[in-house]
């Protein structure tokens, strides 16, 4: 038995020195296989500048965003890109971008308006990083190749959620039990970007209620749950039925459920989260950014060594702004009338600031002129010498105000009639 398994295994060991000697039909001229590039999305590293954290609906929305885009793209968001939140809109936003760029982030976003100017200074830093401003209106002016703005149509999800406030207030004035189409509106600061939101709000309701009028209460803060709540004690205390916002927090809605649950008529429209979880049955919708578009749209061309513009933003008709979901409370026939107002904005029929629906006060200082109607003729949309009175670049086009064309920022701060802020100072 030992003999014929030492046999055996000599027959094995010829016939593999057999195997190894033969030649292979392999062709001469194909090469070796060599180890793929490393894919660009490997290779890059992100900053994010966060105003807030996640439990600001704003900077959730920022957070999400890039998440979503990074997964998109293939980018592992665990070890390529760097989260630095509650970052104020001082110096210490410039340190911060300072120490993503020393960590290695080839490109930087910060998604609030006052870190543009910190941004600006780090991008003249380092030249070879590109920094973002998710919000602001420097860029054009910077003269840097490496420093960009973006930001999306928030004032056509404005509008829309202003159409499902104008159904509701339609049918509480058509049951008798509001009188008054009394709508408030409460705001963080009186910037362009808070003056286009309200503005294009208080349209969608108007196109449904035309009388509807609004009182704007500042919160000077982007995130004050406390304030935001007494703002919108203060106005439902006026007589405000539905109120809406442009503030980071959930405050606003949470004071207009306990109302409700007191007794009041008020409803709630939010911004950047469904506000159903806290309130049910007040909130009515929320107008929402989809911020990941504008993050993939910017990443991709980063990746590709593409020039990324100076000025990106883009609205419905890419996916990049939206509305939550109806809440219960929502009057019947609201989601055609959304459906109907969604479809005037992609096909261009509705015309968000559209000169024939509104009229404005003469202005002091020259920057937009109007007929004897009070109906706007012309307007400037930039302000090149940074007096905050909009001094270049005409907006009315065709009978309407082009909002984020001239820049990706809004630039839409024309106080119209029907409106009143009562704590501008």
């Amino acid at each position: 038995m030992k003999k014929f398994l030492a046999l055996l295994l000599a027959m094995v060991m010829v016939l593999s020195l057999a195997a190894c000697g033969e030649k292979k039909e392999t062709p001469a001229e194909t090469p070796a296989e060599t180890p793929a590039e490393e894919p660009a999305a490997s290779a890059v590293k992100i900053g994010l500048i966060c105003v807030h954290d996640i439990n600001s609906g704003y900077d959730a929305a920022h957070i999400e965003g890039l998440t979503a885009a990074c997964e998109e793209l293939g980018i592992d968001v665990d070890s390529q890109v760097v989260f630095k939140y509650n970052i104020p809109e001082d110096e210490t936003c410039a340190d911060t971008a300072v120490d993503l760029a020393e960590q290695g982030c080839t490109i930087i976003f910060s998604d609030s308006y006052g870190h543009q100017m910190h941004m600006q200074s780090a991008a003249e830093e380092y030249p070879d990083v590109t920094f973002v401003s998710c919000t602001g209106d420097l860029a054009a002016s910077s003269g840097l190749s490496n420093y960009k703005n973006i930001f999306p149509y928030t004032y056509e999800s404005r509008y829309i959620s202003g159409v499902v406030a104008g159904m509701k207030l339609k049918a509480l004035m058509d049951e008798g039990t509001v009188s008054d189409p009394y709508v408030g509106y409460v705001g963080a600061f009186p910037y362009a970007e808070v003056v286009c939101g309200y503005t294009a709000f208080l349209l969608g309701i108007q196109s449904i209620v035309p009388e509807a009028h609004m009182d704007v209460q500042y919160t000077n803060s982007w995130y004050d749950p406390s304030a935001e709540g007494e703002a919108a004690n203060a106005l439902m205390a006026r007589g405000c039925v539905i109120i809406g916002q442009h503030a980071d927090s959930t405050g606003a809605p949470s004071a207009v459920q306990e109302a409700l649950d007191k007794g009041t008529v008020a409803y709630s429209v939010g911004y950047n989260i469904d506000m159903l979880s806290v309130a049910p049955t007040a909130a009515l919708t929320s107008a929402q950014n989809n911020w990941s578009v504008l993050y993939k749209a910017t990443l991709e061309k980063f990746m590709a060594g593409e020039e990324i513009p100076t000025d990106y933003a883009c609205g419905y008709a890419d996916g990049a702004v939206m509305i939550s979901a109806l809440g219960e409370s929502c009057a019947e026939g609201t989601q055609d009338a959304v459906d109907a107002a969604w479809n005037g904005i992609k096909d261009g029929s509705l015309k968000v600031f559209d000169t024939s629906k509104f009229t404005c006060q003469p202005a002091s200082d020259g920057s937009y002129q109007v007929d004897a109607d009070g109906h706007v003729t012309s307007a400037f949309g930039l302000d090149t010498n940074g007096d905050f009175v909009a001094d270049s670049g005409e907006a009315i086009e065709n009978g309407a105000f082009v909002e984020s064309v001239l820049r990706s920022a809004p630039y839409f701060s024309l106080r119209i009639d029907g409106i009143t802020e009562l704590n501008n100072n």
